[in-house]
């Protein structure tokens, strides 16, 4: 995946420089509209002072300062220095989990203060609850899909005939072991009765996302029912966003970092040969996985949003590179929120469904789901009748809500499929345990973008999208007069305080 990442650098590296000096100039324009106010929050919000360039605009940097190459090459060092020096490599994880943690711990804050904000900038409460409906529908659809992928590819492909692992003979230890009893003791509708937290920042405190979605919901609900009582409220929360958003600027800096330590650690833990012993799963998860993206995905998303799945791609390529580097799709998140918005998609929409979407829509850890538990059933020869395995998608499409926000969900979601339906035994999992952690890498991937192609369906669906925009943004064109006027004048005041202005969409991900 490195290496792949490597050329479309090279590729998008070119035209993102001839491309961003007419952007600049158009986001100095932009504020200039806005007024002397907007035009200082701008100013404030730049991240790196540069000098002014020749036309009155903003100069761009060079390529080997965006953030999303600092990351690649951060990657590629990492791999090298894992294969090369893996006592060395492994010493370097606590760069990555610190960054990971710093990540983290703003998510929660995220989550509860966008969707509050989307909430209360919705007009009637009721598109709330459509909006909602939608979004649950969409996802519980995606979700079938996903796990119906994995199934077909692993029942034609058959990897784990031949193996003929007695699960008596698998011990279990360290942190599989952990994972199993874990798993073992949870049932598959925990995920619901957890719902609600048992104190106000418990949720915060144990980074509970499905907790503080419940929270931030009755929230914003109570705050936009209380009419003009809640309007001091909102207006802070509008503030305190723009100050998380800053300091997840700061955070960001040190990206091709946290990145370097993750995949350091990964390669230098588990080794290279850790890929080869397995590599045929591997291949067919990427490959299953790449497929769904392109042809699942890419094919909602021009039928009915009538955007273009690859243009995305290279929106996304910071989001893309960090996610790749961290293996997880968390630190992402905020970024999303931003470009999607940016892209021409209400605030309130994205801050309903992309949050919800972190919990709720999981394609890569369904795909994951099918074809771990698939394939554990083949290499301990215990058959599975078509009815079974229908029974077993089933147990999995509410499993795998379960995978997200817990240190080893993946493993954790699968063991709690296994134990539920009790034909495959939980002990298999140690088959595959030591390349859980480059098939985490995709299992991210596929949720960022699903979660992507889920809020611009809403948001068609919603017709809480600008078309027009989305797709002069995708495209890399001049976006029209009209549509930055409007966005300019619509949010003249709101948009600072939440902190999204163009100047904060395109600074962050430097």
């Amino acid at each position: 995946m490195a290496l792949i990442g490597l050329g479309v650098t090279w590729v998008t590296a070119a035209r993102d420089g001839r491309a961003s000096r007419g952007a600049a100039a158009r986001r100095v324009g932009a504020t200039r509209q806005a007024g002397p106010s907007s035009c200082l929050e701008e100013v404030a919000m730049t991240q790196t002072p540069a000098p002014a360039a020749a036309d009155g605009g903003t100069p761009s940097k060079p390529w080997w300062r965006q953030l999303y190459v600092q990351v690649l090459l951060a990657i590629v060092i990492g791999i090298f220095l894992g294969w090369r020096w893996p006592d060395l490599a492994t010493s370097m994880e606590p760069i990555g989990t610190t960054f990971i943690a710093a990540m983290k711990m703003l998510i929660g804050p995220i989550v509860f203060l966008t969707i509050i904000g989307g909430i209360a900038g919705v007009a009637d409460l009721k598109k709330v609850g459509l909006t909602g409906i939608k979004a649950l529908t969409y996802f519980q659809a995606g979700t079938i899909v996903a796990l119906l992928t994995g199934l077909v590819a692993i029942n034609v492909f058959r990897l784990g005939d031949g193996v003929h692992a007695d699960p008596a003979t698998i011990s279990t230890s360290g942190e599989a072991d952990e994972y199993i009893k874990s798993g073992e003791h949870q049932h598959w509708w925990e995920f619901l009765t957890n719902l609600v937290p048992h104190s106000f920042f418990g949720a915060f405190v144990e980074g509970d996302i499905l907790q503080v979605i419940f929270l931030a919901v009755i929230f914003g609900i109570a705050l936009k029912s209380v009419g003009k009582v809640g309007e001091p409220v909102i207006a802070s929360v509008n503030r305190l966003t723009e100050v998380v958003f800053k300091v997840l600027a700061f955070i960001m800096k040190a990206a091709p970092l946290g990145a370097f330590g993750a995949m350091s650690y990964a390669i230098g833990k588990f080794g290279i040969s850790t890929l080869t012993s397995l590599g045929s799963l591997i291949a067919l998860f990427y490959v299953t996985s790449i497929l769904f993206v392109v042809v699942v995905l890419g094919a909602v998303l021009a039928a009915f949003v009538k955007l273009n799945i690859f243009q995305l791609f290279r929106y996304f390529k910071e989001e893309f590179f960090l996610v790749l580097g961290t293996s997880t799709a968390e630190p992402a998140l905020p970024g999303l929120m931003r470009k999607l918005q940016f892209m021409g998609v209400e605030k309130s929409t994205v801050g309903l469904v992309v949050p919800t979407g972190y919990s709720f829509n999981l394609d890569g850890a369904a795909i994951y789901l099918s074809l771990a538990t698939l394939y554990i059933a083949q290499a301990t020869d215990t058959p599975l009748s078509v009815g079974q395995q229908l029974g077993l998608l089933a147990v999995m499409l509410l499993t795998s809500k379960g995978a997200a926000g817990v240190a080893g969900g993946g493993f954790i979601a699968l063991t709690v499929t296994l134990s539920t339906v009790g034909h495959v035994p939980a002990a298999g999992i140690m088959l595959i345990f030591g390349i859980d952690k480059f098939m985490s890498e995709c299992r991210a991937l596929v949720n960022f973008y699903g979660n992507a192609v889920a809020t611009l369906f809403i948001a068609k669906w919603e017709n809480s999208l600008d078309l027009a925009r989305a797709r002069a943004v995708l495209a890399g064109h001049e976006i029209p007069d009209a549509a930055v006027s409007a966005d300019t004048a619509a949010s003249a005041e709101s948009v600072p305080a939440a902190g999204f202005s163009t100047r904060n969409v395109v600074g962050t991900d430097r």
